[in-house]
């Protein structure tokens, strides 16, 4: 009791001593302006030199910041202004500053490069950054667009609001490659396995800078980087203040060809407020609606294997025919079968058979199917609601809590395709930042809403109004065989027997339509239907302390380490988790060390271990040197290395795909399969007719190792900003799929017997080693009066990938981008305008979905703006695809047109 009351003295006395001291502080005040349009300039750094006391304006421009005795020097700073210090000997009045604007090239500080603060004209790899200012003048109505204008950068488009980025090739929707960060956190949806991007993340208001790896990033970031990291940083209501509002209003599908003419609508809204420095929190929502573009591609698709190739023919000229954006036509049989059970109804059949051979070649004929826009509601509706508190326990630690939420509706293009309807996702973290160590605890819930899939749906819709078996196919076949007997050619016997066999099909858009076509989208695939009920989790613990303070004699040494564990639960409609929720956990650590050996030269070493608890152990290196060749021009030499686990879905997935199931490689499978008796066969040898058992092996990380030399350098005067980079990387252990086929029969001799086997799909690793190289080139360079030229050219080049495994290479051979841009010229530099030309060659894109080729791209991005100073307000007037030149990024995603749209900002900053 003594003990605990001599605490309680010590504690008060304590507190008391700090209000005293409190008591004693002077504070100093005054207002930060642009000199040369006279705005208040809000969000710019106020720090006491020699302290960690430090403060922002506000959305006014002014600011307060208290010190403990005069004089001291405040230093004022912020990108694209020249800092200035400032002598205070007095806080009798304020302290007002006129701020120069200096635009200056390659003066951004980058965290993600080395997981510490630094310029980024000296970060070790290759590195992008796009500050709020870049993101608030860009041509773009998302910020994955302006994402997609990097050097290096490829951008899947699945639909207006899914955007999939990635780096030195392996295009796809939901790219499982590249890592997504949003404040800290993996932005992956537990269930699916990607990142959602615009969908669930940060809204353009509260977005503050993006900054992106390319290439291999596992060492600092974990399991998933083989292809880059992006990193999305929100930002702070100690720093960014006020009440802001973006309203985008705009037009797409003008030209009419994929639908009538329609609205898009994007509001957002924020407000963030801090107090005394100490206590801060911040509101922000988003809300976007409009129609959204449709997946039109109807060329006839062959489905062989893997090798599956866009073929000649349409509804009318093949029976067969199988669209890519057409979903029900999956279903195909050949009528031969049933030649035998009709031949008897009709007099004279079996001789007609006979005779004119009929039974000699296949007659493979599909069911009549639906495209896309009669069957995908395409209201795309997106909100997003995130907020957090922020509490400074002591100048240099942190506490923050956090939310993001988000809904919408969205499709998107993966072994078949899927209409994310109400899906749901929540982030919830609680963090503890300091000026040496942070710690982070954070859980992603997932909800599926009533998203489903399209592709099976629609087969199973057609079944339940004509079954295949024992009324489609018998009808089909009945009317064929009659219409050649009186004389029809075989192409109009086709057409008859088409038309005979669909009668009672509903029509799209019927109330019998919608109400059967619903009923099936509502069912559990595990039911029958195509409705994914998938409620998986994450949940995350992190943390990692900067020792250099302690070992700066030797190196700066950072170390951190994380655990996840996962939590699938789909009760049975996606993974093999039909009689309970399926628990993964991994865990990691990481030490970095940094030494600058020669005032031209620093080397930083890092090495990563991680463990998931169905695969051993994994150790990713990566050595840095940094060269000084110049003021201001520095070589970079890297080592990379990176891996990736399987993915929850490519271990856990038990779900059927058109005509194949995809399964999981968990050494569960083999008895779930029964392959030790009955074994898989390679797809193309069965095909061939010459069947192939394949071996299957217990699946394995897969892992990259990197090489990597670039330059960046400011020359001319420092008005010309150079970056390039050239790499060679080679995979091992390279993760895709293979198609197989398995009897039903248990009997080997069936496995040619098409009727008498099924398709499967396993995750394999490849055998063979697959490489890939590339380089990048960008230039900027600042001309007069605010004037920004810039210019980048890329290529990624991947070979050797065994025809047998779907390895999504997917990028084209060049690709580059030209722009021209002023933030400020006219009266009181009010006035701005950017302008983007892109182009893209052609490629040929490999997907569990389709394959084909897709064609040059080439779009023009443009905007102009006017900034109204007494309002603090922006007016924009922009668009995406100005020449609305459609084009798709991946076979089977949606054709995008051009967005029009004005804006109005206020108080954005």
């Amino acid at each position: 009791m003594r003990k605990f009351a001599s605490y309680l003295v010590a504690l008060v006395l304590a507190n008391i001593l700090t209000m005293t001291a409190f008591a004693q502080n002077v504070t100093i005040g005054g207002t930060v302006k642009n000199s040369a349009t006279g705005e208040q300039a809000a969000a710019v750094s106020v720090t006491i030199k020699g302290t960690d006391a430090g403060t922002f304006t506000n959305d006014k421009g002014r600011y307060s910041i208290s010190a403990k005795s005069l004089p001291v020097t405040l230093i004022i700073s912020s990108v694209g202004y020249t800092a200035q210090e400032i002598v205070v000997t007095s806080a009798s009045q304020n302290i007002d500053v006129s701020f120069v604007p200096n635009n200056a090239l390659g003066q951004e500080v980058v965290v993600s490069a080395s997981r510490v603060s630094q310029k980024i004209m000296e970060s070790p790899v290759s590195i992008e950054r796009i500050s709020a200012a870049a993101i608030r003048n860009a041509p773009a109505a998302n910020f994955y667009d302006i994402v997609a204008n990097l050097k290096g950068v490829d951008v899947t488009t699945s639909s207006l609001t899914f955007k999939t980025p990635t780096t030195r090739g392996f295009s796809k929707s939901g790219n499982t490659r590249f890592n997504q960060l949003v404040d800290g956190m993996d932005n992956l949806a537990p269930g699916l396995n990607f990142s959602l991007g615009a969908v669930i993340g940060l809204s353009e208001l509260d977005l503050d800078n993006i900054e992106l790896l390319g290439g291999a990033s596992s060492a600092l970031y974990g399991p998933g980087g083989m292809n880059g990291t992006l990193l999305m940083t929100s930002k702070s209501p100690f720093k960014y203040q006020g009440l802001s509002a973006l309203v985008k209003l705009g037009v797409m599908h003008t030209d009419h060809r994929q639908r009538a003419a329609s609205p898009y609508h994007n509001w957002n809204v924020r407000w963030a407020k801090a107090f005394n420095n100490k206590f801060a929190f911040k509101i922000n929502a988003e809300v976007i609606q409009a129609k959204d573009w449709v997946a039109s591609d109807n060329r006839n698709y062959k489905r062989l294997g893997s090798l599956g190739n866009v073929v000649a023919g349409d509804r009318k000229t093949d029976p067969n025919y199988d669209g890519v954006n057409v979903y029900g036509d999956e279903t195909t049989g050949d009528i031969r079968a049933v030649f035998g059970a009709i031949a008897g109804g009709i007099p004279g059949a079996a001789t007609f058979i006979t005779t004119n051979g009929l039974m000699t070649n296949p007659i493979n004929v599909s069911r009549t199917g639906f495209t896309e826009k009669e069957l995908v509601n395409p209201n795309t509706v997106n909100f997003k609601l995130a907020g957090s508190f922020h509490y400074k326990l002591s100048e240099k630690t942190e506490a923050i809590l956090a939310a993001y939420w988000g809904t919408g509706n969205t499709v998107y293009t993966g072994s078949d395709r899927y209409s994310l309807k109400d899906f749901k996702m929540g982030q919830y973290k609680l963090e503890l930042n300091n000026k040496n160590w942070s710690l982070r605890g954070y859980t992603t819930q997932e909800n599926a809403g009533e998203s489903y899939n399209v592709t099976a749906t629609t087969r199973l819709f057609n079944e339940s109004w004509k079954p295949s078996p024992t009324a489609w196919f018998p009808q089909y076949a009945y009317q064929y065989l009659s219409s050649r007997m009186s004389g029809m050619t075989d192409y109009d016997a086709h057409q008859a027997a088409r038309i005979y066999a669909d009668v009672g099909k509903p029509l799209p858009g019927s109330p019998a339509f919608t109400s059967a076509y619903d009923a099936i989208r509502k069912k559990p695939i595990s039911a029958g239907g195509g409705l994914l009920l998938d409620k998986s989790d994450l949940y995350a613990a992190e943390g990692n302390y900067n020792l250099t303070s302690v070992t700066k004699s030797v190196a700066d040494i950072l170390i951190g380490a994380n655990y996840k564990q996962y939590k699938l639960n789909s009760e049975g409609t996606l993974f093999a988790d039909s009689t309970g929720p399926i628990s993964t956990g991994e865990y990691g650590a990481y030490v970095q060390a940094t030494r600058k050996l020669a005032k031209f030269l620093t080397l930083t070493a890092s090495g990563r271990y991680d463990k998931n608890q169905n695969f051993s152990g994994r150790f990713t290196p990566r050595v840095t040197a940094l060269v000084k060749v110049g003021n201001n021009s520095n070589v970079r030499v890297s080592y990379q290395s990176a891996y990736r686990f399987p993915t929850n879905q490519q271990q856990w997935i038990n779900l059927v795909v058109g005509s194949t199931r995809l399964v999981g490689g968990h050494s569960s499978f083999v008895q779930y399969l029964g392959t030790n008796t009955n074994p898989l066969y390679e797809a193309e040898s069965v095909i061939a007719g010459t069947p192939k058992v394949i071996a299957q092996t217990a699946l394995k990380p897969e892992a990259l190792n990197s090489f990597e030399l670039g330059y960046k350098g400011l020359l001319m005067n420092s008005k010309l900003l150079v970056d390039l980079y050239g790499y060679y990387g080679q995979y091992q252990d390279f993760l895709g799929r293979t198609n197989t086929f398995q009897t039903t029969t248990g009997v080997a001799a069936d496995i040619t017997n098409s009727s008498k086997r099924r398709g499967i799909s396993i995750p394999v690793n490849s055998t063979d080693k697959v490489k890939t190289q590339g380089f990048g080139v960008s230039a900027d360079y600042r001309l007069a009066k605010n004037f920004v030229l810039g210019a980048n050219i890329s290529s990624d080049v991947l070979v050797n990938t065994p025809s047998t495994v779907i390895a999504s290479i997917n990028a084209p051979k060049y690709k580059g981008n030209v722009s021209l841009g002023n933030t400020g010229f006219g009266t009181a530099k009010r006035y701005g305008f950017n302008v983007v030309y892109k182009w893209q060659q052609g490629f040929n894109y490999v997907e569990d979905f389709a394959n084909g080729d897709l064609q040059a791209v080439q779009t023009l991005d443009a905007q102009v703006s006017m900034k109204l100073p007494k309002s603090k307000s922006i007016v924009k007037l922009g668009a995406n695809n100005l020449l609305n030149q459609y084009y798709y990024n991946a076979i089977g995603n949606s054709q995008i047109g051009g967005l029009y749209y004005i804006s109005y900002g206020f108080n954005v900053y």
